[in-house]
């Protein structure tokens, strides 16, 4: 699926199932507790924690998913094109660091 698909999916479930864009500070705060439960994780499977019982219910693979949906759902509320706004990030940094590593 192409970026721009995959904001036009989103935009399109948010409309006919969700019936609707939360605000985007709700959704600011929706994509700082979807970080916070994907940082759980790693810190958990790839860091010094342990998981407790119930710790590891989803995966990472579905919260990253979350984090992208948010992000999605962010860049579609505000009108931001995000396969272009990646790509000039992808400019800035390849400019900015190619010498540097």
């Amino acid at each position: 699926m192409e970026i721009k698909e995959a904001q036009e999916t989103v935009d399109n479930w948010i409309r006919e199932i969700g019936k609707g864009y939360f605000s985007e500070l709700t959704n600011m705060v929706l994509l700082t507790e979807e970080v916070g439960e994907l940082a759980r994780i790693i810190a958990r499977v790839y860091g010094d924690q342990k998981a407790k019982p119930g710790d590891l219910r989803k995966g990472l693979e579905e919260e990253l998913a979350d984090v992208l949906w948010v992000t999605i759902c962010l860049a579609n509320q505000t009108g931001v094109d995000l396969e272009k706004a990646l790509v000039t990030s992808l400019k800035k940094k390849t400019n900015r660091d190619r010498d540097r590593f």
